[in-house]
């Protein structure tokens, strides 16, 4: 990305039009590797020189692997007297698989460090001040964006759990099947093709055991290049049929089911021996407490996980306050009728009990269909 070789305006001034580009190709770089790198954030760097121009870049590729910052200055023989690093997400202080990487960002001579997102996580924190400390100019550049691309690691970061996405395919009336049960398909190919990328870029897909039962569904990223992720089934009683296309048998991507204390332990033995994990919540409660189960999921290094139904699994993670986005593919076809909503539930009786959400971006055609996202409000 050129920008003209323009790094600074005015008398030492940052010029945010050119911040603003080098942290979107940061941002670019960490986008490659969506979905590779939980419970790792999504991180890309860009390096440029006193003169402006781009020295360097790197991305985070995977836990093990370098960060994106210490990738990029690795490419400089880890020096890079009076230049600027852009990166999207604070750099670290503390020491996991890898080594910190703000002693690395010092030593390298840096005069100044252009961040996006700050770490909110216990322990990884403290790269602002500790440059500051070192005499390097810190700045912040789109934050906004920055925060949305590792919305999953700043969830489990401030909540302690994974991130929801719930997903639909609808009718133009928010119908999601006809009244006599048919739901395939609603949209077309592009956007069936569309939902198949959002798989390979979630760590998890989740569905509720009547979805199981009713579709058969295999939940896997039928796409070139594309990573099956982990499937995960909300069924209380352990209704899943051991026959379900869903379970691993001895090789297929890995499969949890949650369930509760009450289900009959003859039918976990059986979905064990299909290749399922059983997971059992004790919440005194019929239904599997979703909570705790974002919670055990995140603990397990599972931070985004996608909803794809049905309504009441997508009406209990809205009560629950953990949709953190809704991505909804809009048909232009009407059914009316009683037909299934995506959404179940008892239903709210006012206006002002809505479940409040805002827009993200544009909606956008794929195909024939209209793909529209909205994120929870916080509060």
């Amino acid at each position: 990305m050129s920008t003209g070789g323009r790094a600074l305006r005015g008398a030492g001034r940052p010029d945010a039009a050119v911040d603003a580009a080098h942290m979107r190709r940061a941002l670019e770089l960490a986008e490659q590797y969506r979905g590779r790198t939980s419970p790792n954030p999504i991180v890309g760097a860009v390096i440029v020189d006193r003169a402006g121009k781009v020295i360097a870049e790197g991305a985070h590729k995977g836990p093990g692997n370098k960060h994106g910052e210490a990738e990029a200055l690795a490419k400089l023989g880890g020096k890079a007297p009076g230049g600027t690093l852009y990166v999207n997400l604070e750099p670290c202080t503390h020491q996991g698989r890898t080594p910190p990487c703000t002693p690395a960002v010092i030593a390298s001579g840096v005069a100044r460090v252009v961040i996006g997102s700050q770490d909110p996580f216990p322990g990884h924190g403290g790269g602002i001040a500790a440059l500051r400390k070192a005499k390097i100019k810190v700045d912040r550049a789109l934050v906004a964006e920055s925060d949305a691309a590792n919305r999953p690691f700043l969830t489990w970061a401030r909540e302690e759990r994974a991130a929801f996405t719930l997903k639909a395919a609808i009718t133009l009336d928010g119908k999601i099947a006809t009244v006599g049960g048919e739901s395939q398909w609603i949209t077309g190919e592009a956007a069936r093709a569309d939902v198949h990328r959002l798989r390979d870029l979630h760590d998890a897909v989740l569905v509720g055991v009547d979805t199981v039962i009713a579709d058969d569904p295999r939940l896997s990223a039928r796409l070139p290049g594309a990573r099956d992720p982990v499937r995960v089934v909300v069924d209380s009683m352990l209704r899943t049929p051991p026959s379900s296309q869903l379970l691993p048998r001895k090789k297929g991507p890995r499969t949890i089911i949650a369930t509760t204390s009450r289900a009959p332990a003859a039918k976990e033995n059986a979905l064990v021996k299909a290749g399922a994990e059983v997971w059992r919540f004790d919440a005194g409660t019929k239904r599997v407490p979703l909570k705790y189960l974002a919670m055990e999921l995140a603990d397990q290094g599972i931070l985004s996980v996608l909803v794809e139904g049905g309504g009441e699994v997508h009406a209990s993670l809205l009560a629950s306050g953990l949709a953190d986005e809704v991505v909804l593919y809009i048909a232009p076809k009407l059914v009316g009728g009683p037909a299934p909503s995506w959404v179940g539930g008892k239903g709210i009786r006012k206006l002002a009990e809505a479940y409040g959400l805002t827009f993200e971006g544009p909606p956008v055609l794929v195909g024939e269909d209209l793909k529209i996202r909205a994120v929870r409000k916080i509060r």
